[in-house]
């Protein structure tokens, strides 16, 4: 088959080669998710570390769903260099503040407690903090704690005003904030359609604790004692042992148009389910979760990209973007590379760059259930046998060799990854284009495929493996600490953020319960 790519819209190429600086515009950010575990290698069982500061405020520096499980952010960027140097940076911080413990370098977790035991983020008394609180409570008691350990990389993708004006010239449209939301819809609509690529490129979890699986239903193989694997996976974090449910599957959420989207978020939001009906919301005093819904509020659906928009304070999301519109998009399906200090470096993030722009740019019909169904289907082949020789994906017109379809979305990409080494300077976008279609060919050359080459050549467990890694990653940051002056200002936001989190408790005006009665109100 000879490769064809997804064609561009009319226009927009030729304008972007008479100006490419206008790709200059391209705006990024990193949320990287870690687990603390002790020397070991448990996890630790100890409270968010108190010179890191509060993670209800920091804007840095904050949890995810357990208290164990930092989360790491970055400003927004103009290079992938600065995104990086800023994410390295906030590492060089925590790693003085986390004593003798390290932070887990793999998406997939250690070798965990008992469920119950995992300790869940706690952010204080406040309305605001308990009510996140709660919300971790509820998922553990929907999906398991242990699920809700994974981790990984959010990738934030933006754009400037320059380049939407020149965007709409191009293609003959009205510049407004309904024409860059609708965009931001088509790169989602594409994203999903081709983001099975990204999973085989950066997937990074062909292999788990045994642990980690034993009471779910699974088709994992042994490899070693205590290790599950499949010998073609990629990123099991995406498949059916991670982030993934029976309640979520029967959701149908369009990307057609923002009312579309809002309106069937809004109906998983407001639907009561039976299963977690029986659970009960508060029981003897106290909260089991935010409430009986599909989804408690917006983010615990799991999607592997998201429509953002900044929020005000006690603002909903939904309610943000209904008002404002989409500012940015939300990447949810990268791992961890443990290979790499921070988790990711500017080699894959000027090849997501790339892709980006090309789902932005590319036509992109509308979607349909049974597309999505197809792309589900597409995500868990590449899960699970990404690597396998002779694969095949589905789309709308039949059946399609994954390294076929693979080259078409790599020859969509080219002509963006030159444009960007024009606004940049230099070739490296072009260079990490080359490499990712290399590991198209060449799947020996996929991290996943170096962490079960590694397991294997050197008759490591997994979890072996991801201490060893921990600890590499831990040298770097103790060889490469901050100097005074920067460590001195980020010991300042650390206070400062305390100092935030008791203004906001001593400001509550009403109980907790009012508080949430009014917060989950989507009028």
């Amino acid at each position: 088959m000879v490769a064809r790519a997804v064609p561009i819209a009319a226009g927009i190429l030729r304008a972007l080669e008479a100006a490419p600086a206008l790709l200059a515009g391209v705006r990024r950010g990193i949320e990287k998710e870690s687990l603390r575990v002790d020397a070991r290698g448990d996890l630790a069982m100890t409270p968010h570390p108190v010179g890191l500061g509060s993670p209800l405020t920091h804007p840095n520096i904050t949890t995810d769903f357990s208290e164990a499980q930092l989360e790491l952010i970055t400003g927004v960027h103009p290079t992938p260099e600065s995104v990086i140097a800023q994410l390295d940076e906030i590492h060089r911080y925590v790693y003085p503040s986390l004593g003798d413990e390290l932070l887990w370098t793999s998406s997939m977790p250690c070798e965990l407690p008992a469920d119950d035991v995992i300790p869940v983020g706690r952010y204080g008394s406040s309305n605001v903090g308990q009510s996140k609180t709660v919300y971790r409570i509820g998922l553990g008691n929907r999906y398991g704690r242990s699920m809700q350990t994974i981790s990984g990389i959010h990738y934030n993708f933006s754009v400037d005003a320059t380049f939407w004006q020149a965007y709409a010239d191009a293609i003959g449209a009205r510049l407004s904030d309904d024409f860059r939301t609708q965009s931001y819809f088509a790169l989602i609509r594409n994203f999903r359609r081709f983001s099975w690529l990204l999973i085989y490129l950066f997937g990074a979890s062909p292999a788990l604790c045994r642990s980690f699986a034993e009471e779910r239903g699974h088709a994992l193989q042994p490899l070693g004692a205590a290790t599950l694997h499949l010998p073609g996976a990629t990123a099991l974090r995406m498949g059916g042992l991670g982030y993934q449910s029976d309640a979520q599957r029967s959701l149908h959420i369009s990307y057609n148009s923002l009312d579309q989207y809002t309106r069937s978020m809004q109906q998983a939001l407001t639907q009561p389910y039976p299963d977690y009906a029986r659970i009960g919301i508060k029981v003897d005093g106290r909260y089991r979760q935010l409430n009986d819904t599909l989804l408690q509020i917006e983010n615990e659906f799991y999607g592997t990209i998201r429509p953002k928009q900044l929020v005000n304070e006690g603002e909903r999301p939904i309610v943000a973007l209904r008002r404002r519109g989409v500012e940015y998009v939300e990447v949810r399906c990268l791992d961890l590379n443990p290979f790499l200090p921070v988790g990711i470096d500017p080699v894959a993030i000027r090849f997501l760059d790339a892709f980006l722009l090309y789902c932005l740019l590319a036509d992109s019909p509308a979607d349909s259930e049974r597309e999505s169904a197809l792309m589900t289907a597409n995500q868990l082949s590449i899960v699970e046998r990404g690597r396998e020789p002779g694969l095949t994906l589905a789309r709308s017109n039949g059946v399609v060799a994954r390294n076929d379809w693979a080259e078409e979305i790599l020859e969509g990409c080219r002509p963006i990854a030159a444009l960007l080494d024009r606004a940049h300077g230099g070739d490296a976008y072009v260079a990490s284009w080359e490499e990712q279609r290399r590991k198209v060919f060449e799947p020996e050359l996929t991290p996943s495929a170096r962490v079960l080459r590694m397991l294997q050549s050197e008759h490591l467990e997994f979890a072996e493996l991801a201490l060893a890694q921990s600890i590499a990653a831990k040298g770097y940051f103790e060889e490469h600490r901050l100097r005074p002056p920067v460590q001195e200002r980020y010991a300042e936001e650390a206070a400062a953020s305390k100092a935030e989190q008791t203004r906001i408790e001593a400001a509550d005006q009403v109980d907790f319960d009012t508080y949430l009665q009014g917060y989950l109100r989507l009028g």
